[in-house]
């Protein structure tokens, strides 16, 4: 099948538009001459003293039975925004929540979250709860942050969260490469794991 048939050069397309395609994802990333590969990734973690963690677990051990996780706004609140929030304690970071940013007609639209320092990390939301459509649009929004930020982070990192399960992804500038990672951390289980491998990739 030709790529044109998957992303129409004279169409406008918004970052939520590549979670609605039903093309195979690797199919949709070389469009922008892109590659996937999954396989599982050896992440880092900060060694330090996370002396927020047992408050934070017991906060979202509290409100996961009451909460309903279709709703995105109960995701937002309780549960992802409680754990960047705390990274931005650990880091000194800076979030902007719905960042906006316009590369071209095909990569354009709103990040859920971009933190920054020294380094760029970006997280978004899976609308749905669907880990693998929302991959691709984390991808797609790697793939324009590679043009619209000017570092020589030669990595950028980014994430996928239903709220209690997170999916870390990378693109690789140089290469044009995005990995998926085949492990998934889930909240409030996998949270220390979660908490230490976020504070690792944005501490100062």
């Amino acid at each position: 099948m030709p790529r044109a048939a998957i992303i129409q050069p004279d169409q406008s397309y918004t970052f939520a538009d590549y979670f609605r395609l039903n093309f195979a994802p690797q199919d949709i990333l070389a469009y922008f001459n892109v590659s996937l590969q999954r396989r599982s990734l050896t992440l880092p973690r900060y060694a330090g003293m996370l002396d927020r963690l047992n408050d934070l677990k017991t906060r979202i051990e509290e409100s996961l039975p009451r909460l309903s996780l279709t709703s995105e706004m109960a995701r937002r609140e309780f549960l992802i925004a409680p754990v960047l929030t705390d990274v931005l304690h650990y880091t000194q970071a800076t979030l902007n929540v719905e960042y906006p940013i316009a590369v071209s007609n095909q990569l354009k639209g709103t990040l859920d979250y971009l933190l920054q320092n020294h380094q760029t990390f970006l997280v978004i939301e899976a609308k749905n709860e669907d880990l693998e459509r929302g991959f691709v649009q984390l991808a797609i929004e790697l793939i324009a942050l590679d043009q619209w930020i000017e570092s020589n982070q030669v990595i950028l990192q980014g994430a996928i969260s239903t709220g209690n399960i997170w999916q870390f992804g990378q693109f690789d500038r140089q290469s044009r490469k995005v990995t998926q990672d085949l492990n998934l951390y889930r909240v409030p289980a996998d949270l220390e794991d979660l908490m230490r491998i976020l504070v690792k990739i944005l501490e100062p």
